[in-house]
């Protein structure tokens, strides 16, 4: 039987963006980037190559200076190196998310521990641009809708990695939590979510209250671990 890595490898190279997304926005898919197919490789089997069950995690969509560059979610390319420990061409660079979220995964205990565990997905494993910048799925209304079965289609195969679906982090806790709540009325697919404030909105607005936060996001996966 396939690892949790060799099915979320196949899954990350065979991407394609879904239909019908409005010509006004741009799509990042870094998916066909060599260095990029190298780097889930080696990600994937240094902390994935088992058949443990992990807990899901969602944000929204990769971001540009973040999972757009190097296909792993809520990782931009320092993290990639510094925490993960894995070598690679990109530009050294951050982003808020990334940092807030490594600040959990070393309050968890580190990679190989909360890797262990749980598994990052996004409600869309694509991110979007419009003049340059970062665009959320949920801030056009035509990219929502063209995004909706695209989201359904991502989550069931990612079922299918191995993750549990008791309870799921929703990273997201205002749009991103409506929207999840909306595709799990309509399709039945987790038992509970609980939603958590997203790391940029911290970073950018509450980073005087950084820890508190931190421990947030430690009680909910605390309570997704039973």
């Amino acid at each position: 039987m396939s690892t949790f890595a060799n099915k979320a490898i196949r899954f990350f190279h065979s991407l394609q963006p879904p239909p019908a997304i409005p010509g006004d926005i741009g799509v990042l898919f870094p998916f066909n980037d060599p260095a990029v197919r190298k780097v889930i490789r080696a990600f994937f089997m240094k902390y994935y190559n088992d058949k443990t069950s992990r807990h899901l995690m969602i944000g929204i969509n990769p971001g540009r200076h973040g999972a757009g560059i190097t296909g792993i979610n809520f990782t931009a390319p320092r993290q990639l190196r510094n925490d993960c420990g894995i070598d690679h061409p990109f530009p050294d660079q951050s982003e808020l998310s990334a940092e807030f979220i490594y600040a959990v995964i070393d309050a968890y205990g580190g990679p190989v521990d909360f890797y262990r565990d749980f598994f990052i997905a996004a409600m869309s494993q694509l991110g979007y641009t419009r003049d340059g910048k970062n665009l959320n799925y949920y801030d056009d209304q035509r990219l929502m809708e063209a995004v909706y079965l695209f989201a359904l289609q991502c989550l069931e195969k990612e079922f299918a990695f191995g993750v549990k679906r008791e309870t799921v982090i929703c990273i997201g806790g205002e749009k991103n939590f409506r929207f999840l709540q909306q595709l799990n009325n309509e399709n039945q697919l987790f038992s509970k979510i609980i939603p958590l404030p997203h790391p940029r909105f911290i970073m950018q607005y509450r980073r005087s209250r950084k820890q508190d936060y931190i421990n947030e996001y430690l009680k909910a996966m605390e309570d997704c671990m039973g």
